[in-house]
């Protein structure tokens, strides 16, 4: 080949390069996007799980926001009630109260309590076992126990024991992320205090729900008649708990006969260590 035309070759396309370089470096300098100070400072206080529990695209577009005035703090359940008081610090204002609120799972159907219809070898995702004729559980409220609600967690604090997901509190930090992926929607966030939790939400009659798990509300309605803040309904055949109203007496998980009612009690504080 001709050497002098491998040269002449090489030389246009650098020449055709560095046009076009000098063409970014000018476009970079006359449409570059000026930076808001103010939101590039309440951006870094957020913690960056980027989780949308503060209903915004992410910590991005909820730092945005509030530095437009187009919302409050005290959204970021992740980053608690340190980073509402850090940023209303910052812009001046109150309201930086929030209220902590943990996952919980409301179902115990593991492997002691209930049993599979079906054994599932698909893909291993809740999502697609629930599109399989609705799963491998017999409940077809129940746990599904494929683990998308762990693999969603940034911060350790779910995991599958025996077939069905727990929550570990101490590491939870309520970004919901959990909650979001569950195809039963089984995971609720509840508020982080002393308080009775159904972990059960079978919506069949008594009678159905006893056939498939050993500890399925029935709503027998025993719990609501102990409860001295009337706290406590039965709605489509299982047992409601209104956080507000709870005091975490306890005196209802005492009475029910399927233990599907406990106390929840506040974890002690730990530090919510992000998976790498």
């Amino acid at each position: 080949m001709d050497t002098h035309a491998i040269l002449s070759a090489v030389l246009i396309v650098c020449i055709i390069g560095l046009i076009c370089g000098v063409v970014l470096v000018v476009a970079s300098t006359f449409m570059a996007v000026p930076k808001d100070q103010k939101e590039e400072d309440i951006r870094a206080l957020l913690p960056g799980a980027n989780c949308g529990a503060c209903g915004f695209s992410g910590c991005d577009g909820y730092a945005a926001a509030m530095a437009k005035g187009e919302a409050q703090p005290g959204l970021c359940a992740p980053g608690g009630a340190a980073v509402a008081k850090a940023i209303s610090d910052y812009l001046g204002v109150g309201g930086g109260n929030i209220e902590e609120k943990v996952a919980c799972v409301q179902c115990f159907g593991n492997n002691d309590n209930t049993v599979n219809k079906v054994n599932y070898e698909g893909i291993d995702r809740c999502s697609a076992a629930n599109l399989v004729a609705g799963g491998s559980a017999s409940c077809s409220y129940g746990c599904l126990g494929v683990g998308d609600c762990v693999r969603a967690c940034q911060y350790g604090a779910i995991s599958v024991c025996n077939g069905a997901a727990v929550v570990d509190t101490t590491r939870c930090v309520g970004c919901t992320m959990c909650s979001k992926v569950c195809p039963r929607h089984l995971i609720t966030m509840v508020p982080k205090k002393r308080q009775a939790v159904n972990h059960c939400m079978n919506c069949d009659k008594g009678a159905d729900t006893n056939k498939v798990c050993k500890v399925g509300c029935i709503g027998c309605g025993k719990c609501v008649k102990v409860c001295p803040k009337e706290a406590i309904t039965i709605e489509n055949f299982r047992a409601k708990v209104d956080p507000e109203k709870c005091v975490g007496c306890g005196l209802c998980t005492k009475e029910c006969p399927r233990h599907c009612l406990t106390l929840m009690l506040v974890p002690k504080k730990a530090a919510p260590v992000a998976k790498s």
